[in-house]
């Protein structure tokens, strides 16, 4: 799953493209689903260690997970309970990242 933001923070940073070209490029590389349930596919990674070891990375997970927050908003206006439930950060102490749902 960390892939996702590394090749984003490539085409970004590295190809200078602008953010919907990277994503699609990102979107076409990575389109699969996940079906699995089983506990290890649905690892989390605290955020306060994913912004000290990795900050960029961070700031791109931030962004996806803006626009895809945008998108559950415009489908389910109001569903703040779907958007927690579908959020790539998840609201805990810490806060988290679900890696399954940044895939």
């Amino acid at each position: 799953s960390i892939s996702i933001p590394e090749l984003m923070r490539l085409l970004l940073d590295e190809e200078m493209l602008p953010w919907d070209e990277a994503w699609d490029i990102c979107n076409r590389t990575f389109g699969y689903t996940n079906h699995t349930i089983l506990p290890e596919a649905l690892e989390k990674w605290q955020v306060p260690m994913m912004e000290e070891l990795l900050p960029r990375h961070m700031q791109i997970i931030y962004e996806i997970n803006h626009r895809f927050l945008q998108q559950v908003e415009d489908r389910w206006p109001g569903d703040n309970e779907k958007m927690r439930a579908m959020s790539i950060i998840e609201e805990s102490t810490p806060k988290m990242v679900r890696m399954a749902h940044l895939a």
